[in-house]
C-alpha cells in the first residue's frame, strides 16, 4: 500500500476516498497519494464492502449504480464499472463528448458523500494526518467511519 503520501502544490497530502451507502454510512475508504488521480482507487474502492439491503436478506455486493465526481468521469472507468453492471453516475469533464444517459436527480444523491467526509474531517486526527502510516491514519479513519455508523 505504500505511506500514501505524495506531493501536490500544497505540498505532501493525501487522498482519502469514500464509498457510502444510500442513506449516507459509510462502507469502505481507500488512501491514495495527493498527486494520484482518482481513477487508480476506483476498483480498490468498488471491491470493499457491501451494500446493506432494506429488510432481510443477503447485503449486495456491487451496486446498482454509483454517483462520482468529474475526477472519475473517464471511459476506461466507466467501461470497469459497467463490467461490473453498475451504472456510472459520474457526470462528464468539459473537455469530452456529454453523455446523453446521465441522471441528474441520481447525482443529486451524491451529496450524502460529501456531507459524510465533512462528518469524519469534524475528528481532528482525520482532519489532519497525523499519523506517519498509512495503515496507522487508515485505523483512524475507520474508527470515525465506526463512530458514526454508530451515531
Amino acid at each position: 500500500m505504500g505511506e500514501a503520501l505524495g506531493r501536490s502544490q500544497g505540498g505532501f497530502s493525501t487522498k482519502l476516498h469514500l464509498r457510502a451507502e444510500g442513506g449516507g454510512k459509510p462502507i469502505a475508504a481507500v488512501l491514495t497519494a495527493g498527486e494520484r488521480h482518482e481513477q487508480f482507487a476506483l476498483d480498490a474502492l468498488m471491491d470493499k464492502g457491501a451494500v446493506p439491503r432494506p429488510g432481510r436478506g443477503r447485503p449486495r455486493l456491487r451496486p446498482r449504480r454509483t454517483a462520482g465526481d468529474r475526477g472519475y468521469s473517464s471511459p476506461p472507468a466507466r467501461c470497469r464499472l459497467r463490467q461490473r453492471r453498475i451504472e456510472p453516475v459520474i457526470p462528464t469533464r468539459k473537455d469530452q463528448p456529454r453523455q446523453p444517459d446521465f441522471d441528474k436527480a441520481a447525482y443529486r444523491e451524491r451529496n450524502k458523500v460529501e456531507r459524510l467526509i465533512n462528518r469524519l474531517k469534524q475528528y481532528r486526527r482525520i482532519a489532519t494526518r497525523y499519523e506517519k502510516r498509512a495503515a496507522n491514519y487508515l485505523a483512524m479513519v475507520t474508527l470515525g467511519m465506526t463512530m458514526l455508523w454508530l451515531t
